[in-house]
């Protein structure tokens, strides 16, 4: 799993270091947010194609990924809030054929279907996909990513405050932060630019 992870992660970033520099290092702030399309390069169409299938589904994992705790901490928190509520807590068997018996409950399928709306709608009409994912990822990076798996591993481990690895880790951290807080301004600037120009459900 370690070993897994190591190689995953260093493969991930030593490509989008690769897009980030040399694309920054060729254009400057003209650098296309999309590198399939933004230099006008359409074809061949296949592999165009190819490379938005991977990143619908990469999209679609990602997604699901995220959604999931929000949907299991409304759940539990309406069912605790509300628990003699049959929409809530009743489930129905519903039959389908050839993949057997599946239960349904009303109340996760109208929560999580307005969600999908809700969330579909407010994408389509800030449609500044780089900039927002952007500032999504800068503000989600620095405590998944650093922060809580290096207090997680100077706790379980009983690193030594003060010590050479405490001190180094502590850096790690505090490096990590300040790029954090660069990218999620950089986004933010870059999201205030869009709305000046911005026209609603038109795309980008």
């Amino acid at each position: 799993m370690k070993k897994s992870n190591i190689v995953g992660i260093s493969i991930t970033t030593f490509f989008y270091s690769l897009c980030g520099l040399l694309g920054y290092a060729a254009f400057g702030n003209n650098a296309p947010g999309n590198f399939l399309t933004g230099f006008g390069f359409y074809e061949p169409f296949w592999l165009i194609d190819i490379a938005n299938i991977f990143i619908t589904v990469h999209l679609v994992g990602a997604y699901q990924l995220f959604a999931q705790p929000i949907y299991s901490a409304v759940e539990s928190w309406s069912s605790k809030r509300w628990p003699q509520r049959k929409l809530i807590t009743k489930e129905y068997l519903v039959r389908i054929p050839l993949i057997g018996t599946w239960r349904m409950n009303m109340f996760k399928l109208i929560w999580r279907t307005v969600y999908v709306i809700i969330i579909t709608l407010i994408s389509i009409t800030f449609p500044f996909f780089n900039n927002v994912v952007g500032f999504l990822g800068a503000i989600s990076f620095f405590p998944l990513t650093v922060y809580f798996p290096i207090e997680m591993y100077l706790t379980r481990a009983k690193v030594p405050k003060y010590s050479l690895k405490w001190t180094a880790m502590k850096a790690l951290s505090v490096f990590c932060l300040a790029v954090t807080l660069v990218a999620a301004v950089g986004s933010v600037e870059g999201i205030i630019s869009e709305l000046k120009a911005y026209k609603p459900f038109k795309s980008y």
